[in-house]
């Protein structure tokens, strides 16, 4: 079995009356890319700082390498990188000037220049900071977490705000990272950078922990492959009576394992796609039901958040 390189046991954060994080417990194995997948206010960041020593828990305490960040946080800090969700960088610096003097801070650093290649930073060395772009800011930070050459490196929201094609370049360079055997806690709010990259998603909610597997498996444990989703004319104006009875008269459509609903918006899971959605059609033309929308897909992280809380990430 791979080593724990993390232990996150019990933290707790209070800022006054809230509690931002409420007994978080899991552990992180070597070499996998570890996600806090969650909505804004989820608690991802206040753990992630919790576990770097950037923040002490009000009860709690996590180990990171074998270090405890309690009574060890200087060797911890030895064994670490961290990308903020936002860094503050200094505007008038060169590239290779900033990285360079990050390095300065530790007693041995790797190489800057092929550090800057596998960022894809070569060509803008000699650029100052206020010139790069979004995607390219975003490099930088994460080679600024590396020039210690870490065995644990957080990345906090690192594609928040890119376009596309910075999100898919820093998709590669993380993978890149496992390759090289780093240990990677990722947090986003991105169900599809979480099933990509991650190959174990802590799924986060209103400081809690709800749940913590495989991506796969969290998908799988809806027991359904596939979604049937649209919208009933008028039904976010429906009383709680009549909208029940509608969840209820939908479960029995064909094959139909589970049923949410969200407002207007009912999402069926089923195995057997093309039975269930020729009974819903049938079913609607007789009952007079206004289906609009009607979209079929497979099941995603989105569905498991949505079935366990209630809502979906981008509501909450």
């Amino acid at each position: 079995m791979a080593e724990t390189m993390i232990k996150a046991d019990g933290l707790v954060k209070r800022y006054g009356d809230f509690t931002a994080v409420k007994g978080v417990h899991f552990e992180v194995y070597q070499g996998e890319v570890f996600g806090l997948l969650g909505p804004n206010g989820a608690g991802k960041t206040t753990t992630m700082e919790m576990i770097e020593g950037l923040r002490r828990p009000d009860e709690g305490h996590a180990v990171v390498a074998g270090f405890d960040t309690r009574t060890q946080l200087n060797r911890v800090k030895q064994v670490i990188g961290v990308q903020l969700q936002s860094t503050s960088l200094f505007d008038l610096l060169k590239v290779h000037e900033i990285v360079r003097m990050y390095a300065s801070f530790y007693p041995s650093s790797v190489p800057i220049e092929p550090l800057l290649e596998d960022m894809i930073l070569q060509e803008k060395r000699n650029d100052r900071v206020k010139n790069l772009s979004g995607g390219q800011k975003q490099r930088l930070a994460i080679a600024l977490a590396l020039v210690n050459d870490p065995q644990v490196v957080f990345l906090d929201e690192p594609t928040t705000g890119l376009d596309p094609q910075a999100r898919r370049m820093l998709w590669d360079i993380v993978l890149r990272l496992k390759e090289r055997g780093k240990t990677i806690v990722l947090s986003t709010h991105y169900m599809e950078e979480a099933h990509t990259l991650c190959d174990r998603i802590c799924l986060m909610d209103s400081g809690q922990v709800i749940a913590l597997d495989t991506p796969r498996n969290l998908v799988r444990n809806l027991q359904s492959d596939s979604a049937i989703e649209f919208r009933l004319e008028g039904a976010d104006s429906w009383s709680g009576e009549r909208q029940e009875a509608m969840t209820e008269a939908l479960r029995e459509v064909s094959e139909v394992k589970q049923v949410d609903q969200r407002k207007d918006i009912f999402v069926l899971y089923t195995d057997h796609l093309q039975a269930s959605l020729v009974d819903l059609i049938g079913r609607a033309e007789g009952q007079g039901w206004r289906v609009q929308e009607l979209q079929t897909r497979t099941a995603t992280l989105e569905d498991v958040f949505i079935h366990m809380t209630g809502r979906s990430l981008r509501e909450a």
